[in-house]
């Protein structure tokens, strides 16, 4: 059982190709905001080195956000064209679709959600959010609870979260989501024969984009 799995949410690009739950290759790539010029020449090189043809999928999964919003549109986007395509004459046009999105930016914005550790895993008790660093810090002290930052946005607003009593950095080793971790998760799913089809698969922005914001502006001045 072969699977593909992507993760676009972040400034980092990461694809890995795992089987029967065991990862068997990951490439990270985290230079600047490329998605779209980077996903599609990692996909080609993990099939080119491990010798798999797209064909041979039994799925795709996705990281699905919250995150940056055109490197999220990238990322789901791929993988609905992909799982479109496979067992298909159509598997090279697939992959050289994805080459024309344009960029977009997210900063000065958070995104947060609160976990708790129950029974030996993680468990989100409250709703994903997006809001300014010091509201986070705010609700952070107030709470008054021990906390593990991760994420890019904790090494980003190092010195802001780090009014935080009883906090700790859980390292750049946990500041960009892995498409390998999706591998396990993603292999549970199919074991279990759970399902989504490419049309129901959509991407968690909880904002919008740059340029929406820029034109919701300029509307109001």
């Amino acid at each position: 059982m072969l699977l593909l799995c992507l993760d676009t949410a972040t400034s980092q690009v990461s694809a890995a190709i795992g089987a029967d739950g065991a990862v068997l290759g990951e490439v990270r790539l985290g230079r600047g905001r490329r998605h779209a010029e980077h996903l599609a020449p990692a996909i080609e090189y993990l099939c080119r080195e491990l010798d798999v043809e797209l064909a041979r999928l039994s799925a795709i999964a996705v990281g699905l956000g919250p995150g940056l919003f055109t490197g999220l549109r990238v990322g789901v986007t791929t993988a609905k064209m992909l799982a479109r395509s496979v067992n298909t004459p159509k598997e090279e046009e697939a992959i050289d679709a994805l080459r024309d999105f344009a960029e977009d930016v997210i900063d000065g914005e958070a995104f947060m959600t609160d976990p708790d550790d129950v029974l030996d895993h993680l468990e989100r008790v409250t709703d994903y959010e997006v809001g300014a660093p010091a509201d986070l810090v705010a609700d952070l002290v107030a709470a008054g609870d021990d906390v593990l930052l991760a994420g890019d946005g904790a090494l980003g607003y190092r010195e802001e979260l780090a009014e935080v009593d009883h906090s700790e950095q859980a390292g750049p080793s946990y500041a960009f989501p892995s498409a390998a971790a999706l591998v396990e998760l993603a292999t549970a799913r199919v074991e279990r024969e759970d399902f989504v089809s490419p049309e129901a698969v959509q991407p968690l922005y909880l904002r919008r984009s740059d340029a929406e914001i820029e034109w919701k502006r300029r509307e109001a001045s």
